[in-house]
């Protein structure tokens, strides 16, 4: 439950004291200037607020918590000093008075327990709602990462597809390959370097290739050149491929 803030407008306290409000606003200013000054906080006796005359006009003022009646009535000298106090004083007083008045007690301050309880509750349902559909939604990403993070090691297309399918992507070998191909990522035209990584994708870091060599019918050694998609290409295609809509996907392949 919120403190219910006591003060008083600086309209009432130059009605109290016989002074011209516009004057006070100004004496109120200085103190303030002298508060920044010795770095002394302006919201425990003054806080900026407005107020609207007889025709709705607005026009600017001050709320006065206690601390700042005591401290105008030390600036008043004489009658005027003692007069104020007095008055400050019984105002404070009343309005104590109807705020313990409109405190609730008893059954009705329990009521307000349950309600305000009943509302966390309800609150902290709807966040975790969001966070289980989150939970959800993230799920199929973070077991394939799981899978990346543990191999962190550069892995052939053909398995790939198969760790892709696992995930619930519908694709194979050939339709990956060839998926791969028309969207750039492997070399398209025919001859010794179809199926190698593109320019493009090798700068992003999704393929490396690995070399070796055999040695054919003939007894000659050939060097034999495999694609092999990285880690960071594994997550890349992963998430290229989750964040497609199904109809996508199988439009894809």
């Amino acid at each position: 439950m919120e403190k219910l803030e006591q003060t008083i407008s600086s309209v009432e306290v130059a009605e109290m004291i016989g002074k011209d409000h516009n004057k006070l606003l100004r004496d109120i200013r200085s103190y303030i200037d002298q508060f920044s000054l010795s770095k002394i906080g302006q919201s425990d006796f003054f806080t900026d607020s407005t107020y609207k005359n007889g025709r709705g006009k607005e026009y600017p003022c001050y709320q006065v918590t206690k601390k700042g009646c005591e401290f105008i009535a030390h600036k008043l000298t004489g009658i005027k000093g003692t007069e104020f106090t007095a008055k400050y004083i019984n105002k404070f007083h009343e309005m104590e008075r109807i705020i313990t008045e409109h405190v609730p007690h008893g059954k009705e301050l329990l009521a307000l327990a349950v309600l305000e309880a009943q509302k966390t509750i309800e609150d902290l349902q709807a966040s975790n709602t969001v966070l289980l559909e989150d939970n959800e939604r993230m799920k199929p990403k973070e077991i394939f990462a799981d899978a990346v993070t543990s191999s962190r090691t550069s892995i052939l297309i053909g398995d790939l597809a198969k760790l892709l399918k696992q995930n619930g992507i519908d694709t194979g070998q050939n339709r990956l390959f060839e998926w791969m191909r028309n969207n750039g990522y492997l070399i398209k035209a025919q001859g010794s370097n179809r199926n190698m990584p593109t320019q493009r994708s090798m700068e992003m870091g999704l393929f490396q290739v690995k070399e070796s060599t055999r040695i054919d019918g003939n007894g000659c050694n050939v060097v034999v050149k495999t694609p092999k998609v990285t880690g960071k290409g594994q997550m890349y295609f992963l998430n290229k491929f989750l964040e497609k809509k199904p109809e996508e996907q199988h439009g894809s392949f």
